[in-house]
């Protein structure tokens, strides 16, 4: 695995909590940009090249966690749920508690047993809210000298190669994504007489609102956005095709509407021309049609008088869970395509 990729895959950064993954990112766009710099909400924006036009890249880079909320007297910790994270996957999870030091602590989510539930409780999912965290210390006050309230939460950190051209890692939702934007930079840095600006955003606390999509868009003002993000994949157990005919290395997937229009519907003009970049480029691509779960282009199309956008997503399994499958072939194509896609817009 790329060692980029793999420091993506394992760094830490929950919603609001992304600086230790803003430095990976600072220093992977200071390699090819001639302008990297962190605003105030967080994201990180590098800029290459000179021109009328302005081009914006967009991947989130922050993904889903837990927060300490409390501690109780035996030394058990509770916590909130940052981002979309379906409660029957935490029970026994292990998890690295972030302390102020940048120390990992490690815990166990544990929950009452099914032999100790009634036969009501047994019945009902169990809820976050009656988990907690166990770290091994006895007391309240030996919790609070390590750890403090406030303090983030991370699944325990993975990368690796699955199989073949399948890789698997921690928060891939969206740290292959910004890989992915790392290399098309890389790529557009050495076109010669590029006339366009292009801004690098890893923006911040996409996974709780796509915040950081709306402050930089903002900022940026650009005239074309191109947003990088992951999507469900649909080769899995349990999935008919008619819900996702997504798969695994069958290439980037065109994203056309997503959250049944509540998010990103995108306009016409951009759909044809990323279309037509994909087949006159012969790019392996699939077309992405999304009843739920949004990206950043859902908040930046609609910012200021509007900013023509389009979405390049990247098939995955098990997004928003302790540890996603993926296909490098669908990020190389998606670094294709997102090539091809800047080198037309600039013209």
């Amino acid at each position: 695995m790329d060692k980029v990729l793999e420091s993506l895959l394992l760094s830490d950064g929950i919603s609001g909590y992304e600086e230790n993954i803003a430095k990976i990112m600072t220093s992977s766009l200071s390699k090819v940009c001639s302008n990297v710099e962190t605003d105030n909400f967080g994201n990180v924006i590098g800029k290459f090249g000179n021109g009328n036009k302005k081009i914006m890249i967009a991947a989130h880079m922050d993904e889903i966690g837990m927060i300490v909320k409390h501690v109780n007297e035996k030394g058990y910790i509770y916590f909130i749920k940052i981002g979309g994270i379906n409660d029957s996957i935490l029970p026994g999870k292990i998890v690295k508690i972030i302390n102020k030091e940048g120390k990992h602590i490690t815990g166990v989510i544990g929950t009452k047993p099914p032999h100790l539930m009634t036969a009501e409780e047994a019945k009902k999912p169990i809820q976050y809210t009656n988990m907690f965290i166990d770290i091994g210390l006895p007391s309240k006050e030996e919790v609070l000298k390590i750890i403090d309230v406030g303090d983030q939460i991370i699944f325990d950190p993975n990368a690796g190669v699955l199989n073949g051209d399948f890789y698997y890692g921690k928060s891939a939702d969206n740290r292959i994504c910004c890989y992915t934007m790392i290399k098309v930079m890389e790529r557009i840095s050495k076109i010669n007489g590029l006339n366009a600006q292009v801004f690098a955003c890893a923006t911040a606390q996409e996974e709780v609102g796509l915040k950081g999509g709306k402050t930089s868009s903002f900022k940026i003002n650009p005239d074309f956005a191109l947003i990088i993000d992951s999507t469900v994949a649909g080769d899995m157990p349990g999935i008919e095709e008619k819900v996702s005919s997504l798969k695994l290395g069958k290439g980037v997937a065109i994203t056309i509407v997503e959250a049944s229009g509540r998010g990103t519907i995108v306009p016409q003009k951009i759909r044809k021309l990323i279309l037509e970049t994909a087949n006159e480029n012969k790019i392996q691509h699939q077309i992405d049609i999304i009843d739920g779960g949004m990206t950043d282009g859902a908040i930046i199309y609609t910012n200021r008088e509007g900013i023509l956008t389009g979405i390049l997503s990247i098939p995955t399994r098990y997004i928003h869970a302790p540890t996603s499958v993926f296909n490098i072939k669908d990020i190389n194509s998606a670094i294709d395509l997102a090539v091809k896609i800047i080198e037309k817009v600039a013209k």
